[in-house]
């Protein structure tokens, strides 16, 4: 109970950091660099409280699909709240449970996977989840977070299920190996 009580904290005061720090600059301007477009279909992976969800559904429009995924539960909840406030009807939350994302196969035209993958314990599972869910001409859009980026690279390259196709400041573009 203690642990969950804790969890719940860490994750609320993430929260407020990414309030204060979006009070500053804009929300989802880095989406805008992404190759998302009308009637895409795009996985936030790790959405968190939600804080792309606007901009993602804007995107892709009302004839597209974003799927806000998280293991925590709490997240989910957030992003309940910011569909309801928002009425983004083309938002659905998944919360991952015992590694399974209850996402089809060859789904997603565009994963994103913003500040968390510094996260991602086992990155070779991880990886594998993406690669099922991703078209075969799909893109995965991926932040170092708080890790090197000589960490992201051999993560990534020790899939054998990804390559990098191009290195920004802030991100790695990778495309499936399929």
């Amino acid at each position: 109970m203690l642990e969950i009580k804790l969890k719940n904290l860490g994750f609320r005061m993430m929260v407020w950091t990414y309030r204060i720090r979006d009070f500053f600059s804009p929300v989802g301007k880095i989406l805008e660099e992404f190759n998302i477009n009308e009637g895409d279909t795009v996985v936030d992976y790790g959405c968190g409280p939600g804080r792309y969800l606007k901009k993602s559904s804007n995107l892709v429009g009302e004839n597209g699909k974003v799927y806000a995924v998280d293991i925590h539960e709490l997240a989910i909840e957030y992003v309940k709240t910011e569909i309801n406030q928002n009425n983004l009807q083309n938002v659905h939350p998944i919360l991952v449970q015992n590694n399974d994302i209850s996402i089809d196969d060859n789904i997603a035209d565009v994963i994103y996977a913003l500040d968390m993958f510094h996260h991602i314990s086992k990155p070779k599972i991880f990886f594998q989840k993406l690669s099922r869910i991703i078209k075969k001409d799909g893109i995965l859009y991926i932040e170092d977070g708080h890790q090197s980026r000589e960490d992201s690279i051999n993560k990534i390259e020790q899939s054998s299920l990804w390559k990098i196709g191009e290195q920004k400041q802030n991100y790695l573009i990778c495309k499936p190996i399929k």
